[in-house]
């Protein structure tokens, strides 16, 4: 009968160390690596914005070979695009018809972060949320600070209110209840807004190092100060150097209080593959909620591991918002999204 002692020895001999045995003996069965592992860039939307998205980042991974270039360069294209009204410039604002902004930002190599919340003014809130990262030894400034230490740091004070925001907010407004003095036009014209959402963008560099962003203008309507996942290490983002990355969109409060994207990561820490382990995530949130009759709202996870395989899915479907796209150097593809209900 093998030693404890030998068997271990033996596995040493051929390479492989007790963490890797516990992810062969728990890898999912469906789990197959398709690619080695490559610099890559993921983007939690489908093929249009996906290509809006992936390809300026994939560009300024080329020309500085910083995947944190990359990320940042890729949400910064969503924060400054107007006609997105989930997202930086043009985003949906608060009840009381003000735009605040989320943000997180993580690197693998040295499980730094940064984030920013209730940052009011400043288009670019990843771009602050790196600099907290790498400029302070804190992980969130929020609100006024937010603001005051962004200003520093030379970024122009704008008004983030587009005609359109404003117009979806007075719609809102005018008819969020009869018994105020807030009276909607006789004909009900509206401009309608065009829909978007949170966006995570993921990569991963040419050493196999991993980083991640989340940015988000939030709720609709939100509470003055209401904060979701997308600032928050372990709900709306997580990266391990050694597993992968992942992000999650959709209704932040769930995120937080299930930790959804470090419970991802942990789920491919143990050999899920990413698609299995995005699933588990949704399966989780029906779990703490008492099962899926009780579930009114969305949640999508995205995710990406070291091989580079990755996943995409949601509580509900989403359309054409369903798929992630991620770009190498062999181009773009799309992760179908699989919806849970």
């Amino acid at each position: 009968m093998t030693k404890r002692r030998d068997f271990l020895q033996s596995l040493g001999m051929m390479g492989i160390s007790l963490p890797v045995l516990h992810k062969i003996l728990n890898r999912d069965s469906s789990y197959v690596p398709t690619t080695a592992a490559s610099p890559l860039v993921m983007c939690s939307r489908g093929e249009s914005w996906g290509k809006k998205v992936l390809e300026p980042a994939w560009a300024k991974f080329k020309e500085t070979n910083s995947i944190l270039d990359a990320i940042e360069a890729g949400s910064n294209v969503v924060e400054l695009d107007p006609e997105d009204t989930s997202v930086g410039y043009g985003g949906l604002p608060d009840e009381r018809g003000v735009v605040s902004l989320d943000a997180s930002i993580m690197y693998g190599p040295t499980y730094n972060c940064g984030s920013v919340a209730s940052l009011e003014n400043i288009k670019k809130a990843c771009s602050v949320a790196r600099l907290v990262m790498e400029r302070t030894d804190h992980s969130m400034i929020v609100g006024a600070g937010a603001l005051a230490f962004a200003k520093a740091h030379g970024f122009p004070e704008e008004n983030l209110l587009t005609e359109n925001a404003r117009l979806t907010w007075l719609e809102w407004k005018e008819n969020l209840s009869d018994n105020d003095d807030w009276l909607p036009p006789p004909d009900g014209d509206y401009k309608k807004f065009r829909k978007g959402g949170t966006i995570n963008v993921l990569g991963m560099g040419s050493e196999g190092d991993v980083a991640g962003i989340t940015t988000t203008s939030g709720l609709f309507g939100k509470i003055h100060g209401r904060i979701g996942d997308s600032p928050i290490i372990g709900a709306g983002l997580f990266v391990d150097n050694e597993v992968g990355a992942a992000g999650a969109t959709g209704r932040g409060e769930e995120l937080i209080r299930t930790c959804g994207s470090f419970l991802l990561v942990e789920k491919m820490r143990a050999g899920k593959s990413p698609q299995i382990a995005c699933e588990e995530v949704i399966e989780r949130i029906f779990y703490v909620n008492g099962g899926k009759k009780n579930v009114n709202f969305n949640v999508k996870m995205v995710a990406f591991n070291k091989d580079g395989d990755a996943g995409s899915a949601s509580i509900m479907p989403l359309g054409d918002n369903a798929s992630a796209s991620v770009i190498t150097a062999q181009g773009m593809r799309l992760i179908p999204g699989k919806s849970m209900m």
